[in-house]
């Protein structure tokens, strides 16, 4: 199964991610969001960041200038129906992703293999939106996409071995490192980091120790070059509780039951980076 375009639903970071290392390593990509001048937006912070490999000559103005050439952005979902694969990187909602997928099913052609972006939802669930579930699986890059070089490729009951195949085909043309893991919630990566991340959050509201210190206990004692609260606003608060829910739904287990001071913030508006201020403030830009 040939994969050369590539369709990318969701204007977010992710999806901007995606749609930048898909086009750097020759995917034509179609880009859309639900308004052009987001989509138009999309390419410009593409453009941003392709710059700024230039200036550091990780690539030369000319792959930039070919990998821009490559990427169309459009706001008609209509215009993803030449798409080989169509990967959705749209607000963690399952309601809003299987409202998306029923859409995609019915404008893709057959052979279009539609994949979700999702860190943690059933990708059963948005499968089963569709009349090719047997073409549907999780493509799941992480942030950001450009630089991670993980790629979790999610397989559902019923994807074909040739879906799957294609995926980890796709993942490795794009410079990454597929790993393929079975459709439970948090797949490896966030089952295994989200409990850390809480157990971080307990500690602070049991007073165990500041924010800063904890931070600098797991990058000096672990050597990790990024301390908890750190990660969390970079991830965003919001999206880290949605994980945290989503996962306890599922197991039930107790390290996913996200600390109350997590969903207090949460509904404070302190999501991290995004709004200025989580765990520690930010300079707004």
């Amino acid at each position: 199964m040939s994969i050369k375009r590539v369709g990318i639903v969701g204007s977010g970071i992710m999806g901007a991610g995606i749609a930048e290392t898909a086009a750097t390593n020759g995917f034509e990509v179609v880009l859309r969001s639900r308004s052009q001048a987001s989509a138009d937006a999309m390419v410009a912070a593409m453009e941003k960041s392709l710059n700024r490999q230039v200036d550091k000559e990780k690539i030369t103005a000319a792959d930039r200038d070919a990998a821009l050439g490559r990427v169309t952005a459009v706001s008609d979902l209509g215009e993803l129906a030449g798409c080989d694969l169509v990967i959705e990187s749209v607000v963690e909602d399952l309601a809003v992703k299987k409202h998306l997928f029923t859409e995609l099913d019915r404008i893709c052609g057959d052979h279009t293999i539609l994949a979700t972006n999702t860190s943690t939802l059933p990708v059963i669930e948005m499968a089963m939106e569709t009349g090719r579930p047997e073409k549907v699986c999780g493509i799941h890059f992480f942030n950001p996409a450009p630089v991670m070089a993980l790629v979790e490729v999610v397989r559902p009951l019923t994807a074909s071995d040739e879906t799957v195949e294609a995926a980890r085909n796709f993942a490795e043309a794009c410079g990454k490192t597929p790993v393929l893991v079975k459709d439970q919630a948090g797949f490896i990566v966030n089952a295994l980091l989200f409990p850390y991340l809480n157990n971080a959050v307990r500690l602070l509201e049991q007073g165990v120790a500041t924010r800063e210190d904890i931070d600098s206990a797991m990058k000096g004692g672990c050597g990790f070059p990024m301390g908890p609260f750190a990660l969390l606003d970079l991830v965003g608060l919001d999206t880290s509780l949605a994980i945290l829910d989503a996962l306890y739904t599922e197991f039930r287990d107790p390290n996913y039951a996200a600390v109350p001071l997590l969903r207090r913030m949460v509904a404070a508006e302190q999501l991290g980076r995004k709004s200025g201020r989580g765990f520690f403030h930010y300079a707004k830009k």
